[in-house]
């Protein structure tokens, strides 16, 4: 069986392709819902919606594990599938997030005070907020809603989005801040927000935190590792084709670190 992975867009694509980087022998398949990006502005019974479709295709693929890499979909979708969904419908698939492994990271990194540029639906929903609590409730924590972020990145308007981050975070953040890249499409930000700010801010991105916390989770949990297949199989599924992706995930297929 595999171990799935679900955005809305290619964000997603550069954490798999991290993961897999780490953990090569496994199979791997990528569902991006690129017929109804961008998720960040939509209701949240939408998003469930979608959401809950993409998991049943990713189960009828033989996916057992899947990683909602949608911050989106993380932050209020995601427990009310695995609640109920998930027990009643698919009771030994597990299904996990990318919002408590980042919040994990945050408190490993020991800062007083944490910045979180994200989606509005992820913002609105308090979720990075509730998950710090839980963990380490006296790191002074702001959120920032960047709509506009995603469908430049999707454009390829990299230095229009770029210009527009750095600007916000020069308003926004304060020397010594952890910045939370709360949206996977912001990595691609990432190496030139590091570059501007140097030293005075340090960057969370996605595509670093995922990998290890995978890894981790499937060292504790050898009943879903062994029944995960080890062909080096690599599989990309979108639900409209996006010619703009062509070169990507050729790119990504190419270079998938098959399994020796």
């Amino acid at each position: 069986m595999k171990i799935g992975f679900f955005d809305s867009g290619l964000g997603g694509l550069l954490v798999l392709k991290a993961v897999v980087k780490a953990l090569p022998q496994y199979d791997y398949l990528y569902y991006a819902d690129t017929a109804n990006l961008p998720y960040g502005e939509k209701t949240e019974e939408q998003i469930f919606v979608l959401t809950k479709a993409a998991l049943d295709e990713l189960f009828a693929r033989d996916c057992l594990l899947v990683i909602v890499a949608c911050n989106t979909a993380s932050a209020e979708t995601l427990r009310r599938l695995q609640d109920s969904y998930l027990k009643e419908q698919y009771p030994d698939r597990r299904v996990l997030g990318v919002i408590v492994p980042t919040i994990e990271e945050v408190v490993e990194q020991e800062s007083q005070s944490a910045l979180l540029i994200a989606t509005t639906r992820t913002v609105e929903s308090g979720k990075y907020e509730r998950e710090l609590a839980k963990m380490q409730g006296d790191i002074a924590f702001k959120a920032v809603a960047t709509p506009e972020l995603v469908p430049l990145i999707e454009s390829h308007q990299m230095a229009a989005a770029t210009d527009l981050a750095v600007a916000l975070l020069e308003r926004e953040a304060r020397a010594g801040d952890v910045v939370l890249l709360g949206c996977t499409h912001y990595i691609l930000l990432k190496d030139a927000l590091r570059a501007h700010f140097a030293s005075t801010l340090t960057f969370i991105a996605q595509d670093e935190v995922v990998p290890k916390k995978l890894s981790h989770y499937l060292e504790n949990h050898p009943e879903i590792t062994s029944r995960l297949s080890t062909v080096g199989e690599r599989t990309i599924v979108l639900t409209e084709h996006r010619p703009d992706y062509d070169r990507l995930t050729t790119e990504f297929l190419k270079g998938a670190y098959p399994a020796e």
